[in-house]
């Protein structure tokens, strides 16, 4: 029986009813002032941003592709550099890189956390490249181009491993800037500093973006840039805005890429329920491991090393029949989605980088079985139960296995 009123996969719409009347304020506020651009609204939003990262600067931008590409400029990433990222993330990780003027390259990702693979990424390091002391640079072989920075993805809500990462990068005299895109508030147990570390305070920079749909979203476009380095976040004020130090004194050439004041007050609103938007997420994450946790070996679920707190921006699952996974669910009434369907060394966009298919089998196979389901916060603990319970039907008509497990299942849970 189908769920006749439906579960999106995503809700954003009660969230934004509920805030209406601060929100309301937020434009009413900007119309009284005629603050559109800069000002009081985009400076506090600023100061509480980048103290509920745990950083000293946060740098307002107009996207989080922007925010990615003005950190990588500022970070001394230059024309004809080399960037190491992955390929199972969106393209905005590589448009930033391109727009930067650099070259994007490629290592997998961990089976398990669908986040950049260490160890791959210490072969990376040690045998394809080599380092240049004439340059004093890291050298990719078979380019013969230069090596700068690492753009490590905090994917799904999880922080990618980034101990490894730091101490790889100062080995080789690289920059790592985090693409904590969908991080917000993602946290991370450094073992080498014996302490907690949340998203964006532990690279040179890091990316977010405010895209309605994120964690913490915006009502339309937005970014921003956090950082612990003075001069990088003053690089970026310049950088966003047409390159002034102040009006018409312009150090260098810069881009239009300014936050919105009313875009700021919006996320200044919503910043106020993210520690609570996090706690249900985790809930509903919680909820979704206990009720699928005896049929994953049919349902994949996302594996949660010790040492990460995630924030839950997808709910993602591996189904090897992927496709009639998703009709079902559709028949229910179910939202589900894929993110995302085809690594970017296989897009169009890339083909003339001459990526083959089998270069990295671990994205190219996640791409196969990946299925969001159903993630926000005002996800209703009943409303969950009827997805878990088209999960299991799903598993229940397919798997000879499922009938012997429920019962034992049962027993366990008495």
């Amino acid at each position: 029986m189908s769920t006749a009123a439906g579960i999106p996969f995503l809700d954003l719409i009660t969230p934004h009813e509920d805030l209406q009347e601060e929100l309301c304020g937020v434009f009413r506020d900007a119309l009284g002032s005629a603050g559109f651009i800069g000002g009081p609204m985009v400076e506090d939003f600023e100061r509480d941003f980048a103290t509920y990262c745990e950083a000293r600067y946060c740098v307002g931008v107009s996207s989080g592709t922007d925010a990615l590409t003005l950190s990588l400029i500022a970070a001394g990433v230059e024309p004809g550099d080399m960037v190491v990222t992955v390929p199972n993330t969106f393209i905005a990780t590589c448009e930033a890189i391109s727009q930067a003027g650099a070259r994007p390259d490629f290592v997998d990702v961990d089976e398990r956390t669908s986040n950049m693979d260490t160890e791959k990424l210490r072969d990376y390091l040690e045998r394809d490249c080599f380092f240049d002391p004439r340059r004093r640079k890291l050298i990719k072989r078979r380019t013969g181009m230069p090596v700068s920075a690492i753009v490590p993805v905090h994917l799904y809500g999880q922080m990618a491993d980034m101990d490894v990462i730091l101490e790889l990068a100062e080995r080789y005299g690289l920059v790592v800037i985090e693409d904590a895109c969908q991080a917000h508030g993602a946290e991370y147990y450094s073992q080498r500093e014996g302490c907690w570390k949340k998203a964006g305070s532990m690279g040179m920079a890091s990316a977010f973006s405010f895209y309605p749909g994120k964690n913490l979203g915006a009502c339309g476009e937005a970014g921003a840039i956090t950082t612990n380095q003075e001069e990088l976040a003053r690089k970026v004020r310049m950088l966003r805005d047409h390159g002034q130090s102040k009006k018409y004194h312009h150090e260098i050439e810069g881009y239009n890429s300014r936050l919105d004041a009313i875009q700021a007050g919006i996320l200044q609103v919503k910043l106020r329920r993210l520690p609570l938007w996090t706690e249900q997420r985790r809930a509903i994450a919680s909820r979704y491991r206990e009720g699928l946790e005896f049929v994953s070996h049919a349902v994949g679920l996302p594996d949660e090393p010790a040492w990460a707190r995630p924030v839950h921006h997808l709910y993602v699952v591996r189904v090897g029949d992927r496709s009639e996974f998703m009709n079902h669910m559709a028949l229910e009434n179910i939202g589900t989605g894929i993110h995302y369907p085809i690594p970017l060394h296989l897009q169009k966009a890339y083909a003339h980088m001459g990526f083959r298919n089998g270069q990295f089998p671990v994205s190219e196979k996640l791409a196969q079985e990946i299925v969001s389901l159903p993630m926000y916060p005002q996800l209703a603990a009943a409303r969950q139960e009827e997805v878990i319970g088209q999960v299991l039907a799903f598993v229940a008509d397919r798997d000879p296995l499922y009938n012997r497990m429920v019962p034992l299942a049962m027993a366990a849970a008495r």
